[in-house]
């Protein structure tokens, strides 16, 4: 039986019977955050089995009745060499909600859209080789509290006259110094726990809905696979701090614009409590192809079909573009001379 993401439960592709898979959210954990944690992870026995790429050396987690033929991150069709490696259970997973039979129109929709992209590119998508993989990630949770100084601005109109006498206004701004106090509390802050796949091409796929975070299950990686997490919870957490503080900096500004016209220069002093994390799987669609010997990749959101990819430019297709513009550009210019 294999994963259903419609039907959202095992479902047996022959006869077409399906098993509930068992979910309780209280099984989703937060864990506290401390350097203990910080610092080493317990690691879990586990009933999947680890494999690497001998292409990319990606790290994949793959059922243990699962086979994969071909690598989802470099497109190679080496086949995954075993290789048993520490990892640890996450404490949940959003299921696929996109069905692998959406991928191939979406993936088409998609290229249709890219107009600069060579021709011969809507023809090289192959279903066979979009996989759907479980991409690890960590969460953090935190309560912050931030005293902050900034300059707040307050704009007011100055009358000039330019060489020729004409009278004319500009703004000016009068900066004073100013002081604030924030909370905020941050509620699964995502940050990826690998590094195969571009930090960029992620983002552009998000948001991911955490709030349906089921409680952990192998059943859900049957037909599909799962990265084995590269980035340290120490390595994420500094990163979910920065994020965490390129917020708030976002706020604090905010909050000095409600009693001034400008702000400038701000600085935080932030306290965080109530740390904690959990270790969780996301959904993506992941396929490679190679157009002149380059590799390029495109991802899609398993839970909502968001989609971004990298592909090739059509250097004919660019020529042709500045040759239109130049006639255009040529054409008005005639037309101007003319009047």
């Amino acid at each position: 039986m294999a994963f259903d993401a419609t039907a959202q439960c095992l479902k047996c592709p022959n006869c077409e019977t399906e098993v509930e898979i068992e979910n309780n959210p209280n099984n989703v954990r937060e864990h506290r955050l401390d350097m203990h944690a910080m610092n080493r992870i317990k690691v879990e026995e586990k009933t999947s089995t680890s494999m690497e790429c001998e292409g990319c050396g990606a790290k994949v987690e793959v059922d243990a009745t699962s086979s994969a033929t071909s690598c989802p991150y470099c497109g190679s069709h080496y086949v995954l060499a075993k290789k048993q490696i520490e990892s640890i259970i996450p404490d949940g997973v959003i299921p696929f909600k996109i069905s692998k039979n959406d991928v191939e129109s979406i993936f088409r929709n998609w290229i249709k859209g890219r107009w600069l992209a060579p021709n011969i590119l809507k023809t090289l998508y192959q279903k066979d080789k979009v996989q759907g993989i479980y991409m690890p990630y960590w969460t953090f949770d935190a309560d912050t509290s931030v005293h902050y100084t900034a300059m707040g601005g307050i704009n007011y109109e100055v009358e000039y006259e330019d060489d020729e006498g004409n009278k004319h206004t500009r703004i000016e701004t009068n900066w004073y110094p100013t002081s604030g106090y924030i909370k905020e509390f941050f509620d699964d802050v995502l940050v990826r726990a690998s590094d195969k796949l571009s930090e960029g091409l992620l983002q552009c796929i998000e948001p991911y809905n955490t709030k349906n975070t089921a409680s952990y299950s192998p059943d859900y990686m049957s037909g599909y696979s799962a990265e084995v997490y590269t980035i340290e919870l120490k390595s994420a957490h500094t990163d979910a701090m920065n994020k965490m503080e390129r917020e708030l900096v976002n706020l604090a500004e905010l909050d000095v614009l409600r009693r001034y016209d400008r702000v400038r220069g701000v600085h935080l002093n932030t306290s965080f409590n109530n740390e904690t994390y959990k270790h969780i799987f996301l959904p993506i669609y992941s396929t490679a192809y190679t157009y002149k010997d380059k590799h390029y990749n495109v991802l899609i959101n398993g839970e909502n079909g968001n989609i971004k990819g990298e592909y090739p430019k059509s250097v004919a297709k660019i020529i042709a573009i500045v040759v239109i513009v130049l006639i255009i550009i040529i054409l008005i210019y005639v037309a101007t001379s003319s009047n």
